[in-house]
């Protein structure tokens, strides 16, 4: 049995992962292949680098990567045919998952929705962030920070199960989930609280699966147990909840980058829901974060 990891050791769990291929769309950028660089050294796997073959070949040649047996350089013409080439590779199972390189994000999403060569399912893609907070003791899953605008309560229960997939890949075998609201009570003029409350019943009949779902949880509620208790909040997910779950976007993407700036956590994140993992790396991510990503995204593929 797995046991549950923060992400440094997810680094040494996914090195453990063998045969593990990563399709690069859109290669040639210095921040990528840093990134690649790193998880070369840490031996993560191998990486098919897709773009313009002279630019990705210098900057492999700047990082030290130039005769590594786990690099492969496909040119493509634009960057539009290294999304679809990169695409491809891991719907003919060629590759295990995918990395955005310097392709814009729609771009790459298009690829990905083809109905001919994507990577569909017929499930929800949304974000799943694992965090390193320095003052806790687990890991801590936000989601969805980055898809889903506004998600109904069927897109919920989706991302649920997306993130669930995830945590159970690094070892949170019944991942404890809050669904977040701004209040811990059901109030009908505020809809978060009544999707929470939704969710925590099917999840209690058996609707959702593999976690314990309690909600509407305010964020405080939700991971602390002092504040549960003060609130006279008796549950087996208040005060410990391993995945937090937003109520729509711009609530989510407050709380990642407040973990970060004012928290100093260190983040791993992939979009689940395709047929493999996909990192969406931003140029505002540290190393460290696209070195967890690419962890993450190789323990997801292999679970």
């Amino acid at each position: 049995m797995v046991q549950t990891m923060k992400l440094r050791s997810l680094i040494e769990e996914a090195s453990q992962c063998q045969g593990q291929t990563v399709a690069v769309a859109a290669a040639e950028d210095e921040e990528v292949i840093e990134a690649v660089a790193m998880a070369l050294e840490h031996r993560l796997g191998r990486f098919v680098l897709y773009g313009d073959r002279e630019r990705i070949g210098r900057l492999l040649k700047e990082k030290g990567c130039t005769r590594s047996s786990d690099v492969e350089i496909v040119h493509a013409n634009s960057i539009g045919q290294a999304a679809e080439l990169a695409v491809r590779a891991v719907h003919l199972n060629e590759a295990d998952a995918l990395m955005k390189g310097h392709v814009p994000t729609a771009t790459l999403l298009k690829a990905v929705l083809n109905k001919e060569y994507g990577l569909r399912t017929g499930r929800v893609l949304s974000h799943v962030a694992v965090f390193d907070v320095p003052a806790a003791d687990r890991p801590i899953i936000v989601t969805d920070a980055a898809m889903n605008i506004a998600p109904d309560l069927e897109q919920k229960v989706q991302i649920v199960n997306n993130a669930v997939s995830v945590a159970r890949s690094i070892g949170i075998e019944k991942p404890k989930v809050a669904a977040l609201a701004a209040v811990e009570t059901v109030n009908p003029a505020m809809p978060a609280t009544l999707d929470a409350a939704a969710l925590a019943m099917m999840q209690k009949r058996g609707q959702i699966s593999d976690c314990l779902i309690d909600g509407p949880l305010a964020l405080d509620n939700a991971v602390s147990m002092t504040a549960a208790k003060h609130k006279r909040i008796e549950s087996d997910v208040a005060g410990q909840a391993d995945i937090l779950l937003v109520p729509d976007i711009e609530s989510g993407n407050m709380l990642y980058k407040s973990l970060i700036y004012f928290a100093n956590a260190q983040v791993g994140a992939v979009i689940a829901g395709a047929k493999a993992p996909i990192v969406l790396t931003s140029r505002a991510d540290s190393a460290e974060s696209k070195l967890y990503s690419l962890a993450l995204a190789i323990c997801s593929a292999t679970k």
